[in-house]
């Protein structure tokens, strides 16, 4: 009987050999490229090789460990280099993805933060409309003091007719 698949989800490729984790493989990497980038392994791969050469120079020929001219040096430095080159490359693939998502995040970010900048600044807009048509404490005394002013003119106009009149 045949297995029904789920056709919502993408069809996994069937990988023959060696499985490991991307993720896991990707964070060894950037350990390695971690380690292979300080001055401190470079001085310790030249003490390395500096060692290397003056014990296949200066000691006898029977103590020698590299019998060819330094080919297993060779070897071994070139062997580094082979393997060093590709996990710095994915090292950094995986550094640029980061750096391509926090851009991502950044520019959304900085996109709200525009939407809200306008927002504030025509709310502010608004409350200025607004307060420019509202009447101050000094217009308001102003005025009151017209209407006062007013209302005693039109007293004295008035109060010597509304007087009582002598009988």
């Amino acid at each position: 009987m045949k297995r029904r698949e789920d056709i919502s989800l993408p069809r996994q490729r069937r990988r023959v050999g060696v499985r490991y984790e991307p993720d896991a493989f990707g964070q060894f990497s950037e350990s390695i490229a971690r380690t292979l980038g300080t001055a401190r392994f470079l001085l310790f791969q030249s003490f390395l090789c500096v060692a290397w050469l003056a014990w296949n120079i200066v000691t006898p020929d029977s103590w020698h460990f590299d019998p060819n001219p330094f080919g297993v040096l060779t070897l071994a430095l070139s062997l580094q280099a082979a393997y060093a080159a590709p996990l710095i490359l994915l090292a950094q693939n995986r550094q640029e993805d980061r750096d391509r998502q926090q851009a991502e995040v950044d520019r959304s970010v900085a996109s709200r933060t525009q939407a809200d900048t306008e927002f504030l600044a025509r709310e502010l807009a608004a409350v200025r409309l607004a307060l420019a048509d509202m009447v101050t404490m000094d217009e308001l005394r102003d005025h009151l003091e017209k209407l006062v002013d007013s209302v005693g003119e039109l007293t004295e106009r008035v109060a010597p007719q509304v007087a009582p009149q002598p009988e």
